[in-house]
């Protein structure tokens, strides 16, 4: 199996590099502090999954990549002005940003996903938590998902200033649960044995990488690199890695799309391309 994805490997890299743009080095962007997507690393730089992830594709396509941390806030207006090639930084592809920009196919689900401490029942669903204390980032998309759902499933939010207090907050026994993205809270479970993951909320979103509408070449050849990395196993080793899981059967992690782009959405083209590697 090893000496099979080797072969892969190597023969994706050469492929690709056929197809890579005249352009030895590309500019991409992220959010520097979004852990463990991207985040500081003891001696200076940054780490984490997608990081990892955009220097395999410029490996792959033999180029150099020169990845910029930044404020996610001035990310896709940085795309939209020519500062940025492309966006690595975790994007959910919705209608509104798939009518701006070209996205890849989705290469990681964005879901909802509840921590709780380690000794916890287990929770099958969301009635589940009728009646507990959910703690959650103060601001975030989680917090107003939770509080919308207040008076439908019984439950008490409480707003923390990082999704670290948060956590914390259920390892001390002031909170039954936690609920934030799903890397998120399987990060802070890799991290720390005194918590376990429960219940995952299906949220059907996916993480694509952004591009300017005018570069669908661009994008075809970076979405490529992607689809051969599902089938070789490097983005479920990479999940593995960061995440402290395997991705699961059916995911966008291990599943490659035909056409470029996310089937749904503007942008998608079902132009007869089939995943190869």
């Amino acid at each position: 199996m090893r000496v099979l994805k080797s072969a892969l490997v190597i023969c994706a890299t050469v492929a690709f590099a056929n197809f890579a743009a005249a352009k030895d080095k590309y500019t991409v962007a992220l959010d520097g502090t979004f852990a463990p997507h991207a985040m500081p690393k003891l001696g200076g730089g940054i780490e984490g999954f997608n990081v990892d992830l955009a220097n395999i594709i410029g490996e792959r396509l033999g180029v150099e990549m020169d990845i910029v941390a930044t404020q996610w806030s001035g990310i896709l207006p940085g795309l939209q002005a020519g500062t940025y090639d492309f966006v690595v930084a975790p994007t959910t592809i919705t209608e509104e940003r798939a009518g701006n920009m070209l996205f890849t196919e989705g290469y990681l689900n964005t879901d909802f996903q509840f921590v709780v401490a380690k000794n916890s029942p287990d929770v099958a669903d969301l009635d589940g938590f009728k009646g507990k204390v959910i703690a959650v980032n103060k601001g975030s998309a989680y917090d107003r998902w939770a509080r919308g759902l207040e008076g439908d499933i019984g439950w008490v939010v409480e707003s923390y200033g990082t999704n670290t207090d948060a956590v914390q907050a259920v390892i001390s026994g002031r909170a039954f649960a936690n609920v934030a993205g799903n890397t998120v809270s399987a990060f802070a479970v890799k991290k720390n044995s005194n918590i376990k993951l429960s219940y995952l909320h299906s949220t059907g979103k996916v993480w694509g990488m952004p591009f300017r509408k005018d570069d669908a070449e661009l994008r075809g050849t970076v979405e490529k690199v992607i689809e051969c990395m599902k089938i070789d196993g490097t983005i479920a080793g990479l999940h593995e890695k960061w995440f402290g899981v395997a991705p699961a059967a059916g995911s966008a992690a291990v599943t490659p799309l035909s056409g470029f782009g996310q089937p749904g959405y503007d942008g998608h083209e079902s132009n007869g391309h089939s995943p190869s590697c």
